[in-house]
């Protein structure tokens, strides 16, 4: 029974089928007629204008947005438990040509514009200290906790305030939407790029970066050609991002995902590290009643040494969740 990760679940069929038919001969890399409906579809979606942006994997999307934003002599203010910080083996600091990562704490990794304010305010305006030109939120973080309007509100009012740019890594944004209530708009707020994540939620190969303010995916463009995402038949990517947005299927298989995170957070009372906000749950469990799960045929990450990570997909099967939760009642 699976829950070591998102990433482990299969591809929801629609996209499949998408990706059949797209298969036809048609313009390259991004000239495809499908390609050409992204910009209308998800600004239809987020109710402003944006320019879109596919490349197949988070790291890239993540990259390449902050890249737009941040020269090579600058830095992105982040957690210091962000995955770009983290999980994204150097590639921010190889994108970006060095631009330094300027770390923050923040409870449930979420940053506030106070955690910012202590990292930014002591920084000379001079040639010998890093200047910050962005700031990168998690949507939802790390630890699966969703950032509310007002509080990305707040973040982007100081981003202004300082002249930074505002980006929202968002590969598990489908589920902090789930949790708010299903308002695209309002789960983004007013930030200039977001990482869009499909692939943790049923996509096969696909990511979109969504940019607000237009002006940078003009220099993304340029970068995702000399980074080697500009592919050759990008229309498959298009056609998994445009299959997910059709009747809210990324929505729906959030919320499924969620469902079954609730499922097990329900009976994990004070075990729970973190709010279950989307689909991690985080347990303190030890070494012992981890290996107990285990032998009932559980998969999951340990979370450093007493700890564990069990995280639910969107094809989770409820009849697996509900074994879980009754395996951690019983510990």
């Amino acid at each position: 029974m699976q829950f070591l990760s998102d990433n482990a679940a299969s591809v929801h069929p629609s996209l499949w089928a998408a990706m059949q038919s797209a298969d036809a001969p048609d313009s390259p890399y991004d000239g495809d007629a499908v390609s050409q409906q992204l910009d209308e579809a998800f600004g239809a979606l987020f109710g402003r204008e944006c320019a879109v942006l596919w490349v197949a994997t988070g790291t890239a999307a993540n990259c390449l947005a902050l890249a737009s934003m941040v020269p090579p002599h600058g830095g992105v203010l982040c957690h210091r438990e962000a995955h770009i910080e983290m999980d994204e083996g150097g590639a921010p600091g190889f994108y970006l040509h060095g631009a330094k990562l300027m770390l923050a704490d923040g409870e449930s990794a979420k940053l506030t514009p106070g955690a910012i304010r202590t990292v930014i305010d002591p920084i000379r305006n001079d040639v010998h200290q890093v200047q910050p030109h962005a700031i990168s939120i998690t949507q939802a973080s790390e630890y699966g906790c969703a950032y509310r309007p007002d509080e990305i509100a707040a973040i982007s009012a100081l981003a202004k305030e300082r002249g930074l740019g505002l980006h929202m890594d968002g590969a598990r944004f489908a589920n902090a939407c789930a949790f708010l209530g299903g308002d695209a708009a309002d789960t983004a707020g007013p930030v200039d790029a977001l990482s869009f994540g499909f692939v943790k939620n049923g996509g096969m190969g696909a990511e979109a970066i969504v940019f607000f303010d237009t002006a940078l995916a003009d220099v993304a463009r340029y970068r995702r050609k000399r980074a080697g995402h500009l592919q050759s038949k990008g229309r498959y990517l298009a056609a998994q991002l445009l299959a997910m947005l059709k009747d809210e299927l990324w929505l729906s298989n959030a919320r499924s995902a969620n469902a079954a995170a609730g499922e097990i957070a329900s009976i994990a009372g004070t075990r729970l590290m973190h709010p279950v906000e989307a689909n991690e749950i985080f347990l303190h469990c030890s070494a012992t009643e981890r290996e107990a799960l285990r032998n009932q045929g559980f998969e999951f990450y340990d979370w450093g040494t007493d700890a564990a990570r069990l995280v639910t997909a969107w094809n989770t099967p409820q009849e697996h969740a509900i074994a879980l939760s009754k395996a951690i009642a019983a510990l």
